[in-house]
């Protein structure tokens, strides 16, 4: 059901999450509309920083040197297959970067939260919204919000400032972690930008067990009017 929320100030940061280059340019991991998330994440950080919300920003880079990963898939080289530390298409797109002091993290796994102190160090700061952005949606959004929530954080699921590599797997991605989603909510990346601007705003919030009971025929609809 949709509800009006807001958020008190001091208790949020933005997150964002694989924005990368190869989801651009290597045609293997193509993110379908990715120049327009891109433009809406490039909003949500604009207002994120002109109201003083704390940007945090990560990078998926796989070290086969030092992580055993028996079935992870390589090339040719023994190289990842995909987001290889030697890989230049790792680099965060140039125009949603970090700016000066914001947090760049790398992982080396899907979830943002599964280890590393980021949690805890946003937890100490009194931060309780984390406002997530970025790709891809039923991979590494997926693990990272679901990891979020059990840490104990109330997440803000822009939709339209996620992706994946087809609209298909981005809004069933969305659907499954809206029916899911306690304690937090889904909106765009308007309903976002009034948030972090202190607003109050009408979004998606879970109610009961799995309400969003999608087929293939009403999945692109249910998503729309989240």
């Amino acid at each position: 059901m949709k509800s009006p929320i807001s958020i008190k100030r001091g208790t949020v940061a933005a997150i964002f999450i694989d924005l990368q280059e190869e989801h651009r340019q290597d045609k293997r991991y193509l993110v379908e509309g990715f120049p327009g998330i891109l433009g809406n994440v490039q909003r949500l950080q604009a207002a994120a920083r002109q109201n003083h919300v704390p940007l945090c920003h990560w990078a998926y880079i796989v070290d086969l040197d030092k992580q055993h990963r028996p079935f992870h898939p390589v090339g040719a080289d023994g190289k990842s297959a995909f987001s290889d530390k030697s890989d230049p298409l790792t680099q965060i797109c140039h125009e949603v970067a970090p700016a000066r002091g914001e947090a760049l993290l790398v992982k080396a796994e899907a979830s943002a939260f599964r280890t590393g102190p980021a949690a805890d160090e946003l937890k100490a700061r009194g931060i309780e919204w984390l406002v997530v952005a970025g790709v891809w949606t039923e991979a590494c959004i997926d693990a990272s919000v679901k990891d979020a929530v059990a840490k104990g954080f109330r997440v803000l699921l822009v939709k339209d400032a996620c992706g994946s590599g087809s609209a298909a797997m981005h809004q069933t991605g969305i659907l499954n972690l809206a029916n899911r989603l306690y304690g937090g909510a889904v909106t765009d990346t308007d309903g976002a930008c009034r948030l972090l601007a202190g607003e109050t705003v009408t979004a998606w919030q879970v109610e009961g067990s799995v309400p969003l009971r999608f087929t293939f025929g009403n999945a692109a609809a249910l998503y729309a009017d989240l």
